[in-house]
């Protein structure tokens, strides 16, 4: 048994290693940088100060960060409604093309998150076949949906579905048929059936997707960049912004450490959740 622990913790060593010099590590360093300055030359220095956490919650900081949570949310529900026909159809009547259904929607993805958003961009320009279609349709000439936030969003949704795609696909694979034959001699309908039994017999893999999307969502800076304009701007753009074209990396510390504690406060809730649930299960 005492070798068996031995060969474990051997194992976890290399993980646990890498873990604490490449992302404990940096997780302090930003953390201590966040309580610097600048010089007049842009070069960061450790310090005390608490200017950077005041300048954060400055009204053009906080316009930007009460829209990235706007977006992420928007992005998470909009995945939710896309995902549950989509991983009910597959689990429930896809057969022996089960497999096949689902690289089919996994494989596009594998491809670089740049390119496809480079992509999303031609497809949703003025003279993309998407507004090409919509003016044949009536649509009026000036409407445009790349540089807006619909394109921010868009092009989240894009990016992140498949995060939500899975887990409710696995939840729906685990469930008894026989729970949703139950249903429907208890509630009729299909769709009453859907809402009262499938749907809470597959929160966790609801919960699961929803924090698989907003967490990305809220951090991601290249839709925004792509699809967005000057007004569609989120705290991964600003980010980048500081570290990369301000130079003012204290600042920038500050609001990647204000991100981390928004995400932390997500998971936390996600966590809990899920712990109640599995304990009311086990009741």
């Amino acid at each position: 048994m005492r070798k068996r622990v031995s060969l474990w913790s051997w194992l976890l060593l290399p993980g646990t290693v890498w873990m604490s010099i490449f992302f404990i590590t940096s997780l302090l360093l930003v953390t201590a940088l966040s309580f610097g300055t600048t010089d007049d030359l842009g070069t960061p220095h450790f310090g005390n100060s608490l200017s950077n956490w005041a300048e954060v919650f400055a009204p053009v900081y906080r316009t930007v960060i009460l829209r990235s949570l706007g977006y992420a949310f928007i992005t998470a529900v909009l995945c939710l409604l896309i995902a549950y026909p989509v991983a009910y159809a597959i689990a429930r009547h896809g057969g022996r093309w089960k497999n096949a259904l689902i690289a089919a929607i996994v494989v596009p993805f594998f491809a670089n998150y740049l390119v496809r958003m480079y992509g999303w961009a031609v497809v949703l320009s003025d003279e993309g076949p998407l507004l090409g279609l919509a003016r044949k349709l009536g649509a009026p000439d000036d409407w445009r949906i790349l540089h807006t936030g619909f394109g921010v969003i868009a092009g989240l949704v894009y990016g992140f579905v498949v995060f939500m795609i899975l887990p409710l696909y696995a939840a729906m694979e685990r469930m008894d048929s026989a729970v949703i034959e139950a249903g429907r001699d208890l509630y009729g309908g299909p769709l009453r059936t859907f809402l009262f039994v499938t749907v809470p017999a597959t929160r966790q893999g609801a919960l699961a997707g929803l924090v698989l999307v907003f967490l990305p969502a809220m951090g991601d800076f290249v839709s925004a960049q792509f699809l967005g304009g000057p007004d569609q701007i989120m705290i991964g753009n600003l980010i980048q912004s500081k570290f990369f074209d301000g130079q003012n990396w204290p600042l920038g510390s500050a609001l990647t450490m204000l991100l981390m504690i928004v995400l932390l406060i997500a998971m936390a809730g996600y966590l809990r959740r899920a712990r109640k649930d599995e304990q009311e299960a086990w009741q």
